[in-house]
């Protein structure tokens, strides 16, 4: 978090929340949604001012009921998930490793894997509670080439990712509707806001 934030929260700390103005969406872009794009149910705009992005990007955290947030100033901005908090791309480096990264630019390291019923691919990594992040739909063709997919999968197997030499992760598979309950994290702020004052 930094510090300017740091400083605004102790002199202004009963700021109240802000929700369904900021959306992650499926490509891990920021969004801003104005009261038109939540009316409608749409995405919003992407936000393009580099900046600002990585000021969000630096001070996103989840709270502990598993509401991810922008802490921006004194006022904590609940982000409206797409999919999952976290979205990664998936890169071959020039010595031909392979690299997950972060919709903030930070290196992802997964310790386990899964198929979606959707065909969405998931990493989680090993921290507690586990970050989990859908992979960008652009990089599905590279995954592709460093996976042994299986065609008629189990209920409970996809395939392998031959993530790096020696390590394969098993692509367990899972129910998209599954995934915020499985992992912990609430993917639309505003709509259990609504939920806790009804």
């Amino acid at each position: 978090m930094d510090d300017i934030v740091r400083q605004a929260l102790a002199k202004w700390p009963n700021v109240p929340h802000c929700t369904g103005w900021l959306l992650l969406d499926r490509r891990g872009q920021w969004r801003m949604r104005d009261d038109a794009a939540q009316a409608a149910g749409e995405l919003g705009s992407p936000i393009r001012h580099e900046a600002l992005i990585g000021f969000i990007n630096r001070n996103y955290e989840r709270d502990d009921e598993g509401q991810w947030f922008f802490q921006n100033g004194p006022q904590r901005v609940y982000v409206e998930l797409a999919y999952t908090p976290w979205i990664v791309r998936l890169d071959v480096s020039a010595d031909g490793s392979l690299q997950l990264t972060d919709q903030a630019g930070a290196a992802f390291e997964p310790e386990q894997a899964w198929i979606d019923d959707e065909g969405g691919v998931l990493f989680a990594d090993a921290s507690s509670p586990a970050r989990v992040a859908a992979l960008h739909d652009h990089d599905l063709e590279v995954l592709a080439d460093h996976a042994s997919l299986d065609e008629a999968a189990s209920p409970e197997h996809g395939g392998v990712f031959h993530w790096r030499d020696s390590i394969d992760l098993p692509l367990q598979t899972i129910r998209r509707s599954d995934v915020a309950a499985r992992f912990g994290f609430v993917a639309s702020p505003a709509a259990r806001a609504i939920g806790v004052r009804g």
